[in-house]
């Protein structure tokens, strides 16, 4: 009996592995990392949430001007299709491919910056930082930011093997980043520098300097900064108005006042989507860098609420992917790239509530500015680029850091 039952079980095996097989349906239908699924997720509802806003707060003044009252929002809108399909492409590029086009995306970018000083540049606020091409308005300032993160990456994680020696560190960092930021602050644009520069030691702290070699470049920053402040009377007044109660409301205190009652105005619930009242004239950026006010003045603390828990989202994710992985590079881009675009947003909001001087920088993913969004859009592009590189949720919810795969 028992020469009889061999063959039936040889007979019956096939059968149950192929009842057994599964479907393969490729890499794309794969389990993803989370914080892939995070920034993503974070990203578009942000860039859906500003594309609202951004209809509500210009549909008065378009009228105004005697166009459509979509006339802000299709412009916007635009700029957020175009965005959205180049986040997804990047984020299909490997890490090696950005490491390869960093110094070319840097040598761009500070080439389109110093346009500004060109008949092609003009002046916005008393800074020098957009150019005009054929009608085409653009702020070279906010894609050299991308390109400087990118670069930072580039260089750090070829120096890795001697990151603890100062003059390995000094050169190329110090010298391209002070050009890189010198020509932002030539057009008298101190928030973007100041952002550049978070970036840069964001890099450093991300790429695991010593505390001690920090504390040169903070101290040089400083200085310039007081420097600075002094040597333009136009940045004086306001830095001065920001300490001063009793400034002219006529002049610097002017639209952080409002800025301040639309806040107020809002109350916990809100007016209600479209029915801000400072929009109509009062809040002359309401569109642009004071955006959150007219969030908190139609969707009250819940919908300022809602934005914020969207940004601590988002940094979530850009920190969980700098934890995870072993490769330098991933963890400086991803570091540095999470403390600008999360880092603005808080200088942004910082402004809106009275807590800074008025600094003129966007509100990432929310403020009108195609510029401005199409360089958030493809730094989140590089970040879900550099969180593909971890395990899928399935092999690394509980592992520390992985190397990835060249």
């Amino acid at each position: 009996m028992s020469r009889t039952a061999r063959p039936r079980e040889r007979s019956e095996t096939p059968r149950k592995r192929g009842l057994l097989a599964r479907v393969s349906l490729g890499r794309s239908f794969s389990a993803v990392p989370l914080e892939l699924l995070l920034l993503v997720s974070a990203a578009l509802i942000l860039t859906a949430f500003g594309a609202v806003m951004v209809l509500s707060a210009t549909s008065v003044e378009s009228i105004g001007a005697g166009k459509s009252p979509y006339d802000g929002a299709l412009k916007h809108g635009a700029f957020v299709v175009i965005g959205i399909p180049i986040m997804f492409l990047l984020s299909r590029f490997s890490v090696g491919f950005f490491r390869g086009v960093a110094w070319a995306a840097l040598g761009l970018g500070l080439a389109l910056q110093l346009l500004v000083f060109t008949p092609l540049g003009y002046e916005v606020g008393g800074n020098r930082n957009w150019i005009n091409v054929a009608g085409f308005t653009m702020q070279p300032s906010e894609l050299l930011k991308l390109a400087f993160v990118v670069w930072l990456g580039c260089v750090l994680y070829r120096k890795r093997g001697v990151l603890t020696s100062w003059k390995h560190v000094f050169v190329p960092i110090v010298p391209v980043s002070a050009i890189v930021i010198g020509s932002v602050l030539a057009g008298k644009d101190l928030g973007t520098g100041m952002i550049l520069f978070l970036i840069a030691l964001a890099g450093l702290f991300f790429a695991g300097m010593k505390p001690g070699m920090f504390l040169p470049p903070v101290l040089l920053s400083i200085v310039a900064v007081v420097g600075l402040a002094v040597a333009s009377p136009n940045r004086m007044r306001r830095i001065m108005s920001f300490l001063d109660e009793d400034c002219d409301y006529y002049k610097e205190c002017y639209q952080p006042t409002h800025g301040l009652w639309a806040l107020a105005e809002g109350g916990v619930f809100g007016l209600g989507l479209g029915n801000s009242k400072q929009k109509y004239g009062w809040l002359p950026a309401a569109a642009d860098d004071y955006i959150f006010a007219i969030v908190g003045e139609e969707l009250g603390l819940i919908g300022c609420a809602v934005v914020l828990a969207l940004f601590a989202l988002y940094a979530y994710a850009g920190l969980r992917i700098v934890r995870r992985s072993d490769d330098l590079f991933v963890r400086v881009v991803s570091g540095a790239m999470t403390t600008w675009i999360v880092g603005q947003a808080f200088v942004n909001i910082g402004v809106v509530i009275g807590v800074f001087p008025v600094l003129g920088v966007p509100l990432p993913f929310l403020s009108s500015g195609g510029t401005s969004l199409l360089a958030v859009l493809m730094g989140t592009g590089v970040l879900m680029a550099a969180a593909r590189t971890l395990p899928p949720i399935e092999q690394g919810l509980g592992s520390g850091r992985t190397r990835i795969a060249e």
